[in-house]
């Protein structure tokens, strides 16, 4: 079984209804969900002309090869009603895998891990909240530390549930 790292947001619709959504079809093709952060608001990052994002990370495990489990995600997205028009553009669901178990993974179109994981305030807060010790497998740092030493300066809230 192989332990996934996913990070799933949006900001159309109801965004806690689209992640609950998201959860329910990652389990359904998937795996299973082990853990779950609470939700986090973040102001856009990269294009800051719209509406905020709900972001959750969740630990996956799944019987899926990291490929296979790109293209399920991809298939997930698709039949939500991804629409991938304007690069960090509004969307209503996106689901990023950060980590895969410790595999570094470079090929075309699947990047573990995330390349942009510990740029990223709004991905590293709700991951360190399930995965604190968990160790970047090239950086070897943990989340935590990580999560510390991050420049992002978005202001990401976390939100009772």
């Amino acid at each position: 079984m192989n332990s996934a790292y996913l990070l799933i947001g949006g900001n159309l619709g109801d965004r806690r209804e689209q992640l609950a959504k998201a959860a329910k079809q990652i389990e359904k093709t998937c795996g299973r969900i082990i853990r779950l952060s609470h939700l986090y608001e973040t102001e856009a990052w990269g294009k800051t002309d719209q509406p905020s994002f709900y972001n959750q990370a969740l630990l996956l495990h799944t019987p899926l090869a990291a490929r296979d489990l790109l293209k399920s995600i991809l298939g997930i997205e698709s039949s939500m009603g991804r629409q991938r028009l304007e690069k960090y553009g509004p969307r209503v669901i996106d689901i990023d895998i950060l980590l895969f178990n410790e595999e570094i993974i470079h090929d075309e179109g699947l990047n573990i891990p995330h390349p942009e994981l510990i740029h990223r305030r709004f991905a590293l807060a709700p991951l360190n909240e399930i995965a604190a010790q968990v160790k970047h497998p090239l950086l070897k740092k943990t989340i935590r530390t990580l999560l510390k030493e991050c420049r992002d300066g978005l202001n990401v809230r976390k939100l009772e549930n």
